[in-house]
């Protein structure tokens, strides 16, 4: 099965995002959370300020990208269960789902036998379906992914770009 490509570079050239989504997507998820700043550095209201103009703006996000990784991520995952906990049609179904599928696994291949009724795998999986698809787009998952997306991009790129660098880091760029 080929994976799909998607053009992060048409997406991320104007920020030059690129090179720091290829070091989250290369890093493992233990890896991730092991340079987890602390929330007090993360949310250090002292270095919030309005950035002078564009080049300000892309300078800090590159920078607070690679820096606040692991806690952009966290963020992000924060904003994920907050979205299924908004959503329970949507949790549930998952859920549903997911206990299905392990039920009917658990069978070993065999039919699920009843007193009254005999089925087959193929026809849970059926059910399961019928079952799943319906509840699924009335849930709205189109929404939910859209709602994160957009919460997540604003918290994340607003962060980026509001929160100043450090001084020292601020001083050795000039000097060099």
């Amino acid at each position: 099965m080929t994976r799909i490509q998607i053009p992060l570079e048409a997406l991320t050239s104007r920020l030059n995002l690129g090179s720091q989504l290829e070091g989250v997507r290369s890093q493992s998820l233990s890896t991730s959370f092991a340079n987890l700043r602390p929330i007090s550095e993360f949310l250090n209201l002292s270095r919030l300020s309005k950035p002078a103009g564009f080049g300000k703006v892309q300078s800090r996000v590159n920078y607070n990208l690679g820096y606040f990784s692991s806690n952009y991520v966290a963020v992000a995952i924060m904003l994920l269960i907050y979205s299924l906990l908004t959503n329970l049609t949507l949790l549930f179904d998952i859920i549903f789902v997911g206990v299905g599928l392990f039920a009917i696994k658990k069978l070993d291949g065999r039919d699920l036998e009843l007193g009254f009724a005999r089925a087959t795998t193929s026809q849970l999986y059926t059910g399961l379906f019928v079952i799943a698809v319906p509840l699924f787009i009335w849930a709205n998952p189109i929404g939910s992914a859209l709602w994160l997306v957009g919460a997540t991009g604003v918290s994340i790129l607003g962060h980026a770009s509001f929160m100043d660098k450090p001084i020292d880091t601020a001083f050795s760029e000039e000097a060099v």
